[in-house]
């Protein structure tokens, strides 16, 4: 199994630190960056070959692999998204699909949390595609939200839901299968060729809606935050440093 970041964004939100940087290089304190915690992360859970798919300011991550590499213990090997700047990210994965054949644990760029989530999940794999669900926390308009079906597995996700009718949140970070490899490729490209704005998530609906089945993991009480903007970095630095 490898590891894969979606590394890709420009998170405008978070000026003027990506004035010159991809969200993935945002820094949570003076040395260690969201990439760093990942990566970090990976190592920690015994995954050390890596992808990374790369857009914005790809150049920031370029320069820094080999200190990357060596820093963690990992192998990066990066994935070129040439749409990251007008497209979403369901384009960002499906730019991946050549590696869904070997298994992936994949991290959204953005996410900020410890390692015991991404244990948590390699812990219980078994469903084709397995999703980390946040069902603690009280939920806003802004998270990317999930319901389940009657097996427990899930029903819907989207942003664009009542938050008082979902049972959690989805985190960003996901067990891809190889089982999965063909029928999740097909779902991703129908997505962002029936509108490159939607987001991977999109693409997940599109597998469940063509039949697929999604497994949903609770992570616990766990300390991680999405970081969109300055308030959310503001967290990820007091959260961070406990890990």
């Amino acid at each position: 199994m490898l590891g894969l970041v979606l590394a890709a964004g420009a998170g405008r939100r978070l000026r003027p630190y990506t004035d010159t940087l991809p969200k993935a290089l945002v820094p949570v304190d003076e040395e260690t960056t969201i990439l760093d915690i990942t990566l970090s992360n990976f190592a920690k859970n015994g995954l050390t070959d890596v992808a990374l798919v790369v857009g914005y300011k790809k150049e920031a991550i370029e320069e820094r692999k080999l200190d990357l590499q060596s820093r963690h213990g990992v192998n990066l090997e990066l994935i070129y998204n040439d749409k990251a700047e007008i497209w979403n990210n369901a384009y960002s994965l499906w730019c991946a699909r050549d590696l869904f054949s070997q298994g992936l644990l994949l991290a959204n760029g953005d996410t900020v949390h410890p390692a015991s989530v991404q244990e948590t999940l390699l812990a219980n794999r078994g469903p084709a595609i397995l999703l980390a669900i946040d069902n603690v926390k009280k939920l806003a308009d802004e998270e990317m939200k999930v319901t389940i079906d009657c097996a427990g597995n899930l029903a819907r996700i989207t942003k664009l839901m009542e938050p008082s009718s979902a049972m959690g949140e989805y985190i960003g970070l996901t067990i891809i299968e190889p089982a999965s490899e063909k029928e999740l490729t097909k779902s991703l490209e129908a997505t962002w060729k029936l509108n490159p704005d939607l987001y991977y998530e999109d693409g997940y609906q599109e597998y469940i809606d063509q039949g697929g089945v999604i497994g949903l993991q609770p992570i616990g009480d766990v300390s991680w935050v999405e970081v969109d903007n300055h308030d959310d970095l503001a967290k990820a630095r007091t959260i961070a440093c406990h890990y």
